[in-house]
């Protein structure tokens, strides 16, 4: 993993809104005394959320404070987590997927395509919209390529698609999430494959049955599969 530094330049200071101190405090309440450090994680990322998206120097020590940790504690869990940014981000920020599946689908192009739209990465836009970088397996393979715009997945990508979505963006309006190609969810391209044949799907009484057309069946409820308790 490279070297990951803070920011150059920082605020003053760093302060949780009531909204967000109250919302802090509680979580601290969820673990036992002495174990506070426990809910580090999540108020890092509540402060990274108030601040605009990245982590300035002020507010790891606001933390740090807060749950009795010594500095270079925080300073090490927001350096190792590359969740956390330790510098300006843009107000939508592109994070593309680099992983193989992504890369044999296009991601090369779809990264070419955020250097000629945004800039370099970690290079924040001059009306302050709009940063990327490249980053790890997100998860979506079946979809590639993939990029994830603040917290919102965009799949099936070609630098087409991607220049309308950061167009749509720059204007304010919003864009659907998801695969961007017309297909449904994860499902082949083609249409279903599968559980085709009009055989299965006949009424008792006999009468032959249309199959569902795709996104008409209704995923079962989810049981539990714990022994129940003797």
């Amino acid at each position: 993993m490279s070297v990951r530094r803070l920011a150059t330049h920082q605020p003053e200071g760093f302060a949780f809104t009531p909204a967000n101190l109250e919302w802090a405090n509680a979580q601290i309440k969820k673990s036992p005394d002495g174990r506070q450090a426990s809910a580090v994680l999540p108020i890092l990322w509540r402060a990274q959320e108030q601040v605009g998206g990245w982590l300035p120097e002020p507010a790891l020590r606001y933390v740090a404070d807060m749950l009795g940790l010594a500095y270079i504690r925080i300073y090490e869990i927001a350096t190792f987590y590359t969740m956390f940014n330790l510098a300006p981000v843009g107000r939508h920020y592109v994070q593309v997927c680099g992983t193989t599946p992504c890369w044999l689908r296009g991601a090369d192009e779809i990264k070419d395509t955020c250097r000629r739209l945004i800039g370099a990465p970690g290079q924040v836009t001059e009306d302050g919209l709009f940063s990327w970088t490249e980053v790890e397996c997100l998860g979506a393979c079946v979809n590639a390529p993939v990029v994830q715009i603040d917290k919102d997945y965009y799949e099936d990508l070609v630098p087409k698609s991607l220049e309308r979505i950061l167009k749509e963006l720059k204007a304010g309006r919003p864009v659907v999430p998801g695969p961007q190609d017309g297909r449904q969810a994860s499902a082949p391209l083609g249409g279903p494959i599968t559980l085709t044949d009009p055989e299965l799907y006949r009424e008792e009484a006999g009468a032959p049955a249309d199959p569902p057309k795709p996104g008409a069946l209704k995923q079962a409820p989810r049981t539990s599969r714990r022994p129940k308790p003797r």
